[in-house]
């Protein structure tokens, strides 16, 4: 079999701009890892690319080992989140992008779904096409308490007593009933589809599952919600060990006869299956004839200098909490030739390391005798093994009325993204899906 080079797909390629014409409606943005993923036109690595699986991306720009993604049709008309720092490191790089600040709404979406129970104002975009929503996965996680719906933080983060009578209803007091509200949202704008995303532990806690996608169902003339699928981020070219469940919700009343009928069935055949195509194998797999092998945290990691000769701030900062032993999070030392930990929105403290010296079962030999210093991952590593571009500034100095974001932020908010790489396999096969599912029909692609 004869494999293109992302060289070639380029020369063949021609210079015609992308339509954004499909508005988005994001939820619990944080700092836009899915909005990322669903704008498009950022850099990645050139071997996260595999042209035997996505031959139609058409790569224009080539950049020695990183290609830009061609942007899609999807545009991000409204953002929101209830942190601070997500919004300012949101705000500053899609600013950079063409995209008003005022898209993004730094408020909880219970305080806007109340506002409009009260004012029946609808305070979104008209014609939204897609939600999207990663509603908080710290109550579903397999490494937290996983309270799930007993959760006692209310949907700012507070802890709350929680009246157990309420515990299956909306509740402003109820972090882990927060799905619902994005149910409201969708009940409201009505999209034809909506993309919701959890960690892993969400499939394993028994019935929780099942509960929302019927709550997803009974939504106006009803929403056809698929079986939700957990996606390992680096079978789609992330180098990190990361998974995620995901599941889509399709309006009935937009969706074609025959989408409808493939929609609902049990097995949906590939041609309409919504969820995208693997094209890495995982570093335990085999390559086969169309799957390239895993993408590597030093093959991501290339390039970058040591922080104390970096100019780029996000790359100078990094957790200098000492080593706590090697039964706590966070105290192994990164594999270069495997993929990275999940990045995590933890503390300093639980960062892992890009090197250990000897005495604490470093392997970095080279390295070491060097004389480069034992240290954790910088802010830009945890960002580059998440794919986010390097035109991403995640630290930055205060100045004026600007306060800056700092590297505990940016670890914060970097692990607690979606990788952007894996968002845009998400919203390429729903754009390329979009006229076999909907009556109204995508317009011949520009690329």
């Amino acid at each position: 079999m004869t494999v293109k080079t992302v060289s070639e797909v380029q020369k063949e390629s021609n210079s015609t701009v992308t339509t954004k014409n499909r508005n988005v409606l994001s939820l619990f943005s944080g700092c836009g890892g899915m909005d990322l993923g669903f704008e498009g036109g950022f850099e990645v690595l050139k071997e996260s690319i595999n042209l035997n699986v996505n031959k139609h991306w058409n790569i224009k720009k080539v950049n020695g080992k990183w290609v830009e993604l061609p942007e899609t049709r999807f545009k991000t008309v409204f953002a929101n989140d209830i942190r601070p720092d997500a919004q300012r490191a949101w705000t500053r790089y899609f600013g950079n992008k063409g995209i008003e600040s005022e898209v993004y709404h730094l408020e909880s979406i219970v305080d806007v779904v109340k506002a409009y129970r009260e004012t029946k104002i609808n305070p979104f975009p008209e014609d939204i096409e897609v939600v999207t929503g990663g509603f908080p996965c710290q109550d579903f996680s397999v490494a937290g308490k996983r309270k799930g719906f007993e959760s006692d933080k209310s949907h700012d983060g507070k802890s709350v007593e929680i009246d157990e009578a309420d515990i299956d209803k909306p509740n402003v007091e109820n972090r882990g009933q927060l799905y619902m509200w994005m149910r409201e949202v969708v009940e409201i704008v009505k999209p034809k589809v909506f993309v919701a995303e959890n960690v892993k532990g969400l499939v394993n806690l028994g019935d929780v599952k099942k509960i929302i996608e019927n709550d997803f169902s009974n939504i106006g003339d009803g929403y056809i919600v698929v079986p939700a699928k957990v996606l390992h981020a680096a079978e789609f070219g992330v180098p990190q060990s990361r998974e995620r469940v995901i599941f889509y919700g399709f309006e009935k009343g937009a969706l074609k006869k025959e989408a409808i009928e493939e929609l609902q069935n049990e097995n949906i055949s590939a041609k309409y299956d919504p969820y995208p195509f693997k094209t890495h194998c995982l570093p335990t797999k085999v390559p086969t004839e169309n799957l390239l092998p895993h993408v590597s945290v030093r093959s991501a990691l290339e390039g970058l200098v040591e922080p104390e000769k970096s100019s780029d701030l996000s790359q100078q900062k990094y957790s200098k909490a000492k080593y706590m032993g090697k039964h706590c999070q966070g105290q192994t030392e990164v594999n270069l030739d495997g993929i990275g930990p999940t990045i995590r929105s933890e503390h300093h403290g639980n960062i892992e390391f890009r090197r250990l010296g000897l005495e604490k079962g470093g392997k970095r030999l080279d390295e070491l005798e060097q004389g480069l210093e034992e240290r954790r991952l910088t802010v830009r590593e945890c960002a580059r093994i998440q794919t986010f571009p390097d035109d991403y500034e995640f630290v930055w100095s205060k100045k004026g009325e600007d306060p800056g974001l700092s590297a505990s932020s940016a670890y914060k908010i970097i692990g607690n993204a979606v990788p952007p790489l894996l968002a845009y396999h998400i919203a390429k096969r729903l754009e390329d899906n979009w006229s076999l599912y909907f009556e109204t029909e995508m317009e011949n692609f520009d690329e």
